[in-house]
């Protein structure tokens, strides 16, 4: 049976809830001293922070003036109180006349916007608790949904709280120069290596908390070349990488990564047409990568809430993270805004990945479809303009790659020894040059190898 819920703003208004009554005071008064301490204060707190009502009042009135260029002191918020008929509801001319007899020391403004803004981060997390208790009661809602609300909620609450530090430009040289130290006491790559020498020597590797977008038109090898990077990554890291599917199943992509790993053609592997030598190599090949710390979800319709679940079930098992690769982008869903369009939904997406790529410090890959002008043009190399639906992925992405393969478009014109080239295009690098890396990909075997490796296999 469905019980009634409960009432949220009841139980809240019934309970004594975190305030700073002092603090609250001492930044209206600051205001009314001080010009600079208004726009500090408006950029930082919003009306809802004071907890009491007419300090939210005399807050708004504040924000109203500031916006339509008032001067703002004890007269002008008077006046404006009078002729809105709020200054009883204030508590009259009074309240006022206290705020201008404290006598704030304005150094101290940053922390007084730090004492209230606790409060009220306190205060939106107890309602946050409430609504949560509540919805547990509506048992005609889906769990995914209540949880993955809740999350986004919790999510926004500890970006008020990470948003609130700054950094002096001393603080930030003092890390860059022990960061620029220990890169020449070792100068290996300060990213996470692809396994693509060449891709490399021009990237210095994935940078942690980049946005990665590896682009191609279907069937070109993106999902072959994004697993080809989740299994070097681990090899030459060992930190665990997480690989979300949203097109092919946990099983397609296992079968593809013991071809790529076994040297066994992968039709064959599929149909079991194995040989003993075969069998050799998958039990050598299973027992190795079966200690891989890498991890498969195939969930469809993923969205951003989903995601960033996932990662953190993967940091509470592991402690750590080293890499994310999603397949792919286009297939990922927004449950922030069901009205919006598809290109306003990716735009949000792109977003999203970018700040979750952030918030763990972890470098993301986004495979990505291209859209079909690619193959209006007698030119087929990809460009920036071809990324599908959105201009976002461009302007949101550190990196962006493009596949081409010359075989996928004039096989019978190949010549053999170019058949297998692969040209990965780096199309954007915001904190490097751009250039094409040439890689071989071997289409029956779904492995990407360096242009100059021999055919040989890999695992060690």
């Amino acid at each position: 049976m469905q019980q009634t819920p409960f009432n949220v703003d009841q139980l809240i208004i019934d309970k004594y809830l975190p305030h700073n009554f002092l603090a609250e005071k001492m930044i209206l008064s600051c205001l009314l001293i001080n010009s600079e301490a208004i726009e500090i204060t408006l950029r930082k707190l919003p009306y809802e922070a004071f907890y009491f009502k007419n300090h939210q009042e005399i807050y708004k009135a504040v924000m109203i003036l500031y916006k339509n260029k008032k001067c703002i002191d004890i007269l002008t918020l008077l006046t404006f109180l009078q002729d809105n008929g709020l200054l009883q509801k204030i508590g009259g001319v009074k309240v006022l006349i206290e705020l201008m007899s404290q006598i704030p020391n304005l150094v101290y403004l940053e922390e007084y916007i730090s004492l209230v803004k606790d409060k009220f981060i306190r205060r939106s997390l107890i309602k946050l608790g409430y609504e949560v208790i509540n919805s547990g009661y509506i048992t005609n809602l889906p769990l995914e949904q209540i949880l993955g609300d809740f999350e986004n909620k919790l999510f926004n609450l500890t970006n008020e709280i990470t948003s609130q530090k700054l950094f002096s430009s001393a603080e930030l040289l003092n890390n860059i120069f022990f960061e620029l130290k220990e890169k020449s006491l070792n100068p290996s790559l300060f990213g996470l290596p692809s396994g693509f020498y060449d891709l490399d020597s021009l990237t210095q590797g994935f940078q942690k908390s980049d946005l990665i977008i590896i682009a191609a038109r279907p069937s070109m090898g993106k999902t072959a070349l994004g697993l080809n990077i989740a299994i070097n990554t681990i090899k030459n890291s060992r930190l665990p990488v997480l690989f979300l599917s949203l097109e092919m199943s946990k099983e397609q992509i296992m079968y593809r990564l013991l071809a790529m790993e076994t040297n066994i053609n992968q039709m064959r592997l599929r149909s079991g047409k194995l040989y003993q030598n075969d069998w050799i190599k998958l039990n050598k090949i299973i027992k190795i990568v079966s200690k891989l710390p890498f991890f498969i979800d195939d969930t469809s319709n993923l969205s951003i809430q989903d995601i960033r679940s996932k990662i953190k079930t993967i940091l509470f098992e592991q402690n750590r993270i080293g890499l994310i690769i999603i397949d792919y982008l286009q297939l990922l869903q927004n449950s922030d805004n069901k009205s919006e369009n598809r290109v306003q939904e990716l735009s949000n997406i792109t977003r999203s990945l970018k700040t979750i790529a952030r918030e763990f410090n972890v470098p993301i890959i986004a495979l990505s479809q291209l859209s079909r002008n690619v193959e209006n043009r007698l030119d087929k190399k990809p460009i920036l303009s071809d990324l599908r639906e959105s201009g976002s992925i461009e302007q949101d992405a550190d990196l962006v790659l493009m596949l081409y393969r010359n075989e996928y478009y004039n096989e019978n014109k190949s010549l053999d020894k170019t058949k297998q080239l692969t040209e990965l295009i780096i199309a954007k690098q915001r904190n490097g040059p751009v250039g094409t890396v040439k890689l071989k990909f071997d289409e029956k075997r779904t492995k990407f190898l360096n242009a100059n490796d021999a055919d040989v296999n890999v695992v060690s």
